[in-house]
């Protein structure tokens, strides 16, 4: 039985968390198109992580054919499969340069048999194939992925994929101080079982070696393969062994950046972990909700001293964009004026300064890919140069004032600063509407208080997280649950057993008093 790959099937079929440009569907199998569309994927030309081809599924103006009972998908012949990975095996051998192979897995859908080829990009890169399968003279030709179709590398792509052979990404390269031993199989069942992958339940089982070479996490000779920095990064419990600096300050002025007094707290580990840890902690400890009720309308003014939004996408964006090269932490600043995020370097020169202030900045030479393609996997980013804008808009809807970015010419650091709400500046509390009219300034919301008001009666952990509309449950639990149980507000319906499947949550007396006094406040 063939290995599942690391990644859901749904996830493919439906593109839920793998962009279109990444995925080729062939209802049959067609090799002289595959061989150019396996070339494109493992030059990896907008670094996006190589792609997938699935073969027994038909396409439909550039989407895969929509699947049902009634309407199955073509699938393979069991006997086609073997024929199918023959030929492939030889295909990488005479018809592809460097020599070049995809991982492959079969799935069954609805009854029928589909092959996935999982084409990472290759640390061989620029890769060319034979143009045609039919002549033994064939010319040879660089293929490239323009947006969900295969081109031939002309001109200025042709040169530009040239420029891109230099080196291999840097979380894409092995590392020779280190060996598989190195990689927690724990943290990576751990990934597996939270993004859903059909792998999990096999991995269970899996060595080490044929765990790291499903998930592409390791490289080298197959006789003496060694972990990937990315591997590293996530799969190891420390990773600052091996990337000195690889952590996330964060510290807090009370009395502003001039002050005596400051409160610092390091987040070291695996990167999933301490970029969820550090924003639980910021959130717990630094965040703020103020309501404003007003004497002249009936809605209450809703507003934060720096949403969580905003500050989510650029702590992410610093984990995702920061050298793991350079001896630097990641830093969080934050006073009663702002919240800044600092990290090194800078973002790529080929993005104008003028259009990263605005927010406008476009950019598909990603520093790490790969540690992209995990962060995507844990919805922590989408990686399509949505960071920016996104927190433009967050802050936007929240009223604050607009964000700077900065950096200089050398493009030698990257500063993110949020300003604080002007309802949260010195004694001005409220945003005043009117001069009339004095608004009523309500407690300030904690996360304990949210999770409170979005209690109705007994209700389970996943009903609470998904009323609140949360999607990382470690995240809520931290945030969220624990504060409001140890603060005494909710409590569990099975307090001796609180894995229990039956396990219901409730308002406590205090948890009631709590909501009343914010209501009548």
């Amino acid at each position: 039985m063939m290995p599942k790959l690391p990644i859901n099937i749904d996830d493919l079929l439906y593109q839920r968390t793998v962009e279109s440009e990444r995925i080729e569907y062939k209802e049959g199998w067609n090799p002289e198109s595959i061989l150019h569309t396996l070339c494109a994927f493992a030059n990896d030309f907008h670094n996006l992580g190589g792609g997938y081809v699935l073969i027994g599924v038909a396409e439909e103006n550039g989407q895969p054919q929509k699947i049902s009972k009634e309407r199955p998908p073509a699938g393979l012949l069991p006997e086609q499969i073997d024929a199918i990975q023959k030929e492939l095996l030889n295909l990488g051998h005479s018809a592809i340069a460097p020599h070049y192979h995809p991982l492959t897995a079969t799935y069954e859908i609805q009854g029928k048999t589909i092959l996935v080829l999982w084409a990472p990009g290759g640390e061989s890169r620029p890769y060319k194939a034979k143009t045609s399968l039919s002549n033994k003279k064939s010319d040879w030709a660089y293929y490239l992925r323009k947006h969900t179709s295969t081109v031939k590398a002309l001109g200025d792509d042709e040169r530009e994929l040239m420029s891109l052979a230099a080196s291999v990404p840097f979380d894409d390269r092995y590392r020779q101080t280190a060996n598989l031993s190195d990689l927690s199989p724990h943290l990576v069942r751990e990934f597996l079982a939270e993004v859903g992958s059909e792998l999990a339940r096999s991995a269970v089982d899996m060595p080490i070696e044929q765990l790291a070479k499903r998930m592409n996490l390791a490289g080298g000779p197959p006789e003496a393969l060694f972990p990937k920095n990315v591997g590293l990064l996530f799969f190891n419990e420390q990773p600052e062994q091996f990337f000195p600096a690889t952590q996330i300050d964060v510290v807090y002025f009370p009395e502003g950046a001039g002050g005596d007094r400051f409160e610092e707290k390091e987040f070291r580990g695996p990167l999933g972990r301490i970029t969820r840890d550090a924003l639980s902690f910021i959130e717990r400890n630094y965040l703020k909700e103020r309501v404003v009720k007003h004497a002249d309308k009936p809605e209450a003014e809703r507003f934060w001293n720096f949403p969580l939004a905003a500050v989510e996408e650029a702590v992410v964006n610093a984990v995702y964009h920061r050298s793991y090269e350079i001896r630097e932490p990641i830093e969080v600043r934050i006073t009663s004026d702002e919240l800044m995020v600092l990290s090194f370097p800078g973002p790529d020169r080929s993005i104008q300064l003028d259009a990263l202030r605005a927010g406008k900045a476009v950019s598909r030479r990603y520093r790490n890919r790969r540690i992209g393609e995990f962060l995507k996997e844990l919805d922590l980013t989408e990686g399509r140069s949505t960071g920016i804008p996104k927190i433009l808009r967050v802050i936007t809807q929240n009223g604050s004032p607009t964000p700077s970015f900065e950096t200089d010419e050398d493009r030698s650091y990257f500063l993110i600063r949020l300003p604080v709400h002007a309802g949260f500046i010195g004694s001005e509390q409220v945003i005043e509407v009117t001069p009339e009219v004095t608004p009523e300034v309500t407690p300030e919301v904690t996360p304990e208080v949210r999770l409170c008001r979005a209690l109705a009666g007994e209700m389970s952990r996943f009903e609470l997280q998904s009323a609140m509309r949360l999607k990382d449950a470690e995240h809520f639990r931290k945030a969220f649950l624990l504060p409001a149980i140890e603060a005494g507000y909710i409590a569990m319906t099975v307090p001796e057993k609180p894995r229990s499947s039956k396990q219901r949550y409730y308002l406590t007396a205090e948890g009631k008093a709590l909501l009343e006094s914010l209501e009548n406040s």
